[in-house]
């Protein structure tokens, strides 16, 4: 259908428009304002790039296979209490916690990317044991435990 280099294009494209549209989703929870059609984009993006991060060829199950995986979970109780629970009681939490979760998941991605693509980044530490991969990776966690806090204080009613 597309040659690798098409579908590589469309994979990134799909997850950078869902990383971008996940950042107003979760800077609109921070401050107490669901963005429906946003969210929507970020949803879709989010499961899409997902989904085709499988249809690269491999030999093993390797981590971005992994972190695929993890995302496909995460998103299912998101889409829940989106989409069947309507954010009533718990869900409301459900849906902050897993939205929150799955755009730093996208983050995680786009990081372990840059380290293997930026000639720069590359030469600091390519691979998850090198010290400047593992301190920028816990970065991004820390910052978006402070981001979930802030949504989940910004979109408690």
């Amino acid at each position: 259908m597309f040659d690798l280099q098409t579908y590589t294009l469309f994979h990134v494209v799909l997850s950078l428009v869902g990383i971008v549209a996940g950042l107003v989703v979760v800077g609109g929870l921070m401050s107490g304002v669901r963005l429906d059609r946003w969210t929507h984009v970020f949803l879709a993006t989010t499961l899409l790039t997902s989904i085709t991060g499988f249809g690269f060829p491999f030999t093993g199950l390797l981590p971005s296979h992994m972190t695929g995986i993890v995302s496909l979970i995460v998103l299912v109780p998101c889409f829940m209490a989106l989409y069947l629970k309507g954010l009533g009681g718990g869900w409301r939490k459900v849906y902050v916690i897993t939205a929150v979760t799955a755009l730093w998941l996208n983050v995680f991605v786009l990081l372990a990317q840059l380290f293997l693509r930026v000639p720069a980044l590359n030469q600091l530490g390519p691979t998850p044991k090198d010290p400047a991969f593992a301190i920028t990776q816990l970065m991004g966690l820390v910052l978006f435990i402070v981001i979930g806090r802030a949504a989940w204080r910004g979109f408690r009613n």
